[in-house]
C-alpha cells in the first residue's frame, strides 16, 4: 500500500517504488514530480549537448547555489551530483 504524501508528492507509487530501491528521499520526490519522466524512457537529452543557458536553467530549478560562476563543465558536474 502507498502511503499518501499529500500535495508534496505527484506520483506516490513512483516515488515509494524509488525509495524501495534505494533511491534518496530527494532523488524519489524529483523524479516522481517529474512532468513525462516515465514518458522520455531515456530519452532526455545528454548534458554535454546542452548549451551553458540551458544548463544554467537545469541548476536553477534544482536550486544550485553559485551556478551563474560556474563554467559549464562545473554545471554540469553539479547537476549530476545532485
Amino acid at each position: 500500500m502507498t502511503k499518501n504524501h499529500g500535495n508534496q508528492i505527484k506520483d506516490d507509487a513512483k516515488h515509494e517504488a524509488l525509495r524501495r530501491e534505494g533511491a534518496s528521499k530527494e532523488k524519489a520526490a524529483r523524479i516522481a514530480n517529474s512532468p513525462g519522466a516515465s514518458k522520455r524512457g531515456g530519452q532526455a537529452s545528454q548534458l554535454v549537448a546542452r548549451t551553458r543557458l540551458e544548463l544554467l536553467d537545469q541548476a536553477k530549478k534544482i536550486g544550485i547555489i553559485g551556478r551563474h560562476r560556474m563554467s559549464k563543465q562545473d554545471l554540469i558536474k553539479a547537476i549530476k551530483g545532485h
